[in-house]
């Protein structure tokens, strides 16, 4: 098909691009922005005055559910809903069951995705066997077969030796180590962040050195093995200037937050709200600023969901024993757009953080309108105000603190290589 989006305001980070200006695509690929088009006759056009268009979003971590938990949500249903928020990569990290550590699950992900049809999936591949974190899984393996990196996700490898010839033969590879900083044994089976709050409601709780320990112990494996590294979901303020300071001093490392934790802090689980169960746990209004901060200065480079859908019973529970997450797909671009009312970043920053910023730590082509580039686009109405509900929610989850919040800015249409995957119905 061949497609002209005319008269939006195209916003393109990675190349700079600003303006009032036509994207003109063919055979699943950006042809060209401009005004004109010589000889170019367009099968449909889109009229997108007064919406921005911009490249689909990357999200660097939504877990999908698929294979495994598919009473949760499953690759149909979440790359539905995130085609519905503009989201048109997505980054799935590697506990799945079976845990993704050899090439026939990652095949399973990628022929149900494609058979959805609605995004992209980026899986990582596991650190450890089964992510057991005693044996190195088959990173050769996993790469050959379209992992962009490997990571631990939420389990633990207690034993610094093996994180260490972990980091080393990932390194050997090209490939990225993502990793979840988190001290087992100082979270300690908490549930929230240890402060007056947690105190006051005599939950179990996680300090703030729970996550510093583990950056201090990850930046120093990182030094000694040279594998590039990415931190996921820094929650505290103190992270940050920590990952700030080591790419100072040259290390290749990057890191990330949660659209939530720009938001929420300890003050949200006050009144047992299950809700707001995350991990890593939602820190104090000084760390949530830190974050802000550290988005400003380009310490963090991106901004991601940090998809976690659940069946209902899941927050059904006394807090403690209630799963962690929330269902954030369809909050991930609207959360990101209050930052620009709040004066923390441009549109333009805002955007370079869920697009190429994310693209460029999967060392994925992906997040740009470039000439020749896959048409993933996503547009959307910066004036728009809804509301989330039961009825506009459309992740399968409908696990987050959220619902009822009043948001502007609304996806009215997503591309993916060119297709038409998402249209809302009054656009």
């Amino acid at each position: 098909m061949r497609l002209r989006i005319s008269n939006g305001r195209v916003i393109d980070p990675a190349n700079t691009i600003d303006g009032v200006q036509d994207v003109f695509i063919a055979d699943g690929r950006i042809l060209a922005i401009g005004d004109a088009f010589q000889g170019f006759t367009a099968d449909r056009e889109i009229d997108a005055t007064g919406l921005i268009v911009c490249p689909g979003l990357v999200d660097l971590c939504a877990r999908l559910r698929e294979p495994g938990q598919e009473h949760k949500g499953t690759i149909a249903s979440e790359t539905l809903a995130a085609a519905s928020a503009g989201i048109t990569t997505l980054c799935c990290p590697p506990d799945t069951n079976p845990v993704i550590d050899t090439p026939a699950v990652i095949e399973l992900i990628r022929n149900r995705a494609e058979a959805a049809g609605y995004a992209r999936i980026v899986p990582l591949g596991a650190l450890t066997e089964g992510l057991a974190g005693e044996s190195l899984s088959e990173m050769a393996a996993l790469k050959e077969a379209g992992c962009a990196g490997v990571s631990n996700a939420l389990r633990p490898i207690t034993n610094t030796h093996v994180l260490r010839c972990a980091m080393e033969y990932a390194a050997t590879h090209g490939l990225t180590v993502f990793l979840n900083p988190e001290d087992p044994w100082l979270r300690n089976k908490g549930c929230m962040h240890e402060g007056a709050v947690s105190t006051r409601l005599g939950l179990p709780a996680i300090p703030e050195s729970a996550e510093t320990a583990a950056v201090a112990r990850d930046l120093m494996l990182i030094e000694q093995t040279g594998v590039r590294a990415h931190f996921c979901r820094l929650s505290t303020a103190r992270a940050v200037r920590m990952v700030a300071r080591a790419r100072y001093d040259g290390l290749p490392v990057s890191a990330d937050v949660s659209a939530h934790h720009l938001y929420l802090t300890e003050m949200d689980v006050a009144d047992f709200n299950s809700q707001c169960h995350v991990t890593p746990p939602l820190r104090t209004q000084r760390d949530r600023d830190g974050l802000r901060a550290g988005l400003a200065r380009g310490a963090v480079a991106a901004i991601c969901s940090d998809h976690q859908p659940h069946e209902p019973d899941a927050k059904l529970a006394p807090f403690s024993a209630t799963e962690p997450g929330i269902s954030s797909l369809d909050t991930l671009l609207p959360l990101s757009l209050r930052l620009v009312d709040e004066d923390v970043l441009t549109l333009s920053e805002v955007l370079a953080c869920l697009t190429h910023k994310p693209a460029q730590i999967l060392g994925i082509e992906a997040g740009t309108l470039s000439t020749g580039a896959a048409a993933d686009i996503c547009i959307f109405d910066p004036q728009r105000y809804w509301e989330l509900t039961e009825s506009t929610l459309q992740s399968r989850g409908r696990n987050t603190p959220f619902m009822g919040w009043e948001f502007k800015g609304r996806v009215t249409h997503t591309l993916l290589a060119g297709k038409i995957v998402y249209e809302l119905a009054d656009s």
